[in-house]
């Protein structure tokens, strides 16, 4: 008899200490376990000794003490990985858009402004968790490779390499210079973006954050200059077949 699948852990980070509870017992009956920290500083010592490898993902809270939800997004995504690539999800409650905007230009991969129902946020959850899985090694028809001068995609370990430095790609960077370099040339709308990544149709405040992750990863692409802007069409990968 096969061992039940290990439960996947996620670290909340919140100074509201009534929210940990109801969301843990949500939680642990879908086989996720999870714990809070109130503080920024708790939960940066959670993660620096050696957590980053137990969490599977951190809840980050806008309006935190000691930091803001945006100062501790900013510090996680400068640390190595794998702390550095931790799917890391925003929540706001002041219901400001640039709050949101903010933390996709951050790194965060996903946002969602409080209140909110806990079955979203676990679909949320595991569409940021789909698109980080590294695809199994030995898969039968694992896809090849895209070689482009200076570039290597490799969708089958899910990594990328820039004259032969490996970048550090969050999942949804990754999936979004996937897409665009599967089809050198053909142009994707902000809506066909919206669409691959998250799965519904876009509004125009999403179509705003996919301009901030286009240049997100222009930043780890740089001094390549591949992803090309058409005015009022959306985007195109213009590297060249190696």
């Amino acid at each position: 008899m096969s061992p039940p699948p290990a439960m996947r852990r996620l670290l909340l980070v919140d100074d509201d200490e009534g929210l940990g509870a109801p969301l843990a017992a949500f939680f642990r009956r879908h086989g996720i376990e999870l714990q809070q920290a109130t503080r920024p500083s708790d939960a940066l010592a959670l993660l620096r000794t050696g957590g980053a490898g137990r969490f599977d993902a951190a809840l980050l809270d806008v309006m935190l003490p000691e930091m803001d939800g945006f100062e501790l997004c900013r510090v996680l995504r400068r640390e190595p990985p794998p702390l550095g690539t931790l799917p890391l999800l925003m929540l706001t409650a002041r219901g400001d858009v640039m709050d949101r905007v903010v933390g996709l230009e951050l790194g965060a991969d996903d946002y969602l402004p409080k209140p909110f129902e806990p079955r979203e946020l676990l679909a949320r959850l595991q569409t940021v968790w789909r698109r980080s899985a590294p695809a199994p090694a030995a898969a039968p028809e694992a896809p090849a490779p895209l070689r482009f001068e200076r570039l290597l995609i490799d969708p089958a370990r899910r990594s990328v390499q820039l004259d032969g430095r490996a970048l550090e790609l969050t999942g949804t960077e990754f999936e979004l210079l996937l897409m665009l370099a599967a089809v050198p040339g053909r142009v994707f709308s902000r809506d066909d973006i919206l669409t691959r990544l998250r799965g519904h149709a876009a509004e125009d405040i999403q179509s705003r954050a996919v301009d901030l992750l286009v240049s997100r990863l222009r930043r780890k692409l740089e001094p390549l200059d591949v992803i090309h802007t058409l005015r009022n069409a959306g985007y195109l990968f213009a590297g060249v077949r190696a």
